[in-house]
């Protein structure tokens, strides 16, 4: 399901993925803040069209202002536990991960997706990034199904 969003001029274009983090403190104040603040807080998005004839607007958090766009909720990409992992089966994330520099980090620890929550796998994405994981944990890299809104 699509939602209509204003987002910074740098972010509009089809295809952009992005977490929502919520308000700014630079939206305090501002004319636009109903049309710019209607996301769910910690969902990843993607930008699926940039609405016709629209203008930039003068925004205190984007250098290059707002526009308006078309976005929709889009899946995330983790490293779930191996047992149990196969499409459309629920898995959850297996933990924070203190290791930054391996390769799987970004999988291990999501923007978009809670550490207490469980997910559907929609699509097994195969083996991960790293060659050993720090954590002796067994893992598997699948794209979980998109936030439902």
């Amino acid at each position: 399901m699509t939602s209509v969003t204003l987002i910074g001029g740098r972010l509009t274009d089809p295809g952009t993925e992005f977490v929502y983090y919520g308000e700014s403190s630079g939206c305090e104040g501002c004319p636009y803040r109903q049309q710019c603040l209607n996301l769910t807080e910690g969902v990843r998005y993607r930008v699926v069209g940039v609405r016709e004839n629209t203008q930039l607007l003068d925004c205190a958090v984007h250098d290059e202002g707002v526009r308006a766009v078309e976005v929709e909720p889009a899946p995330v990409q983790a490293n779930v536990p191996s047992k149990g992992a196969f499409s459309g089966s629920k898995a959850s994330l297996q933990g924070p991960c203190p290791h930054t520099e391996c390769p799987s980090h970004q999988y291990c620890v999501p923007e978009g997706a809670d550490f207490d929550q469980e997910y559907r796998i929609r699509e097994i994405v195969g083996d991960p990034p790293h060659d050993h994981c720090y954590l002796d944990r067994s893992l598997t890299l699948v794209e979980l199904e998109a936030a439902d809104e």
